[in-house]
């Protein structure tokens, strides 16, 4: 329900040209960082999808569909600094069989609200995102 509500917010918002989803993929984040950019991922996640639409202003919005940390604290983006901070989101696209094309790539990534979380029986979090992205490598 969650993922939909967020879903029709974007297609309010704009007209969406194009959307794109990724099963399954391992996504690492870094801060972007100028003129250095980092070179040590801040967070790596495993998520059940990644989905992004572009809209007629060339802007791209996504989410990210229940995913788990495997390194770092996710939790970060929600804080008052790092809902300041822009990202990079790095994955590489399964589906791609040349692996010297199959990266993909997001930069100027802001998350658009608090990063939402459930725990199961175990107390393991599972997490859902919301963000806006400047640029993309997606093909």
């Amino acid at each position: 329900m969650f993922y939909n509500k967020i879903r029709l917010q974007f297609v309010l918002e704009a007209i969406v040209l194009s959307e794109l989803v990724w099963k399954k993929p391992v996504i690492t984040i870094y801060r972007e960082r100028y003129p250095k950019t980092e070179t040590e991922p801040f967070a790596v996640l495993k998520a059940k999808q990644i989905t992004l639409i572009q809209t007629d202003d060339a802007e791209l919005m996504g989410s990210i569909k229940d995913f788990f940390a495997l390194m770092g604290d996710i939790d970060y983006v929600s804080t008052k600094e790092g809902s300041v901070d822009k990202y990079i989101l790095c994955w590489f696209d399964d589906t791609e069989e040349d692996t010297t094309k199959d990266l993909r790539r997001l930069s100027g990534v802001t998350f658009s609200q608090k990063v939402s979380y459930t725990l199961n029986e175990a107390g393991k979090r599972t997490y859902n995102a919301t963000f806006k992205a400047k640029h993309g490598k997606l093909k």
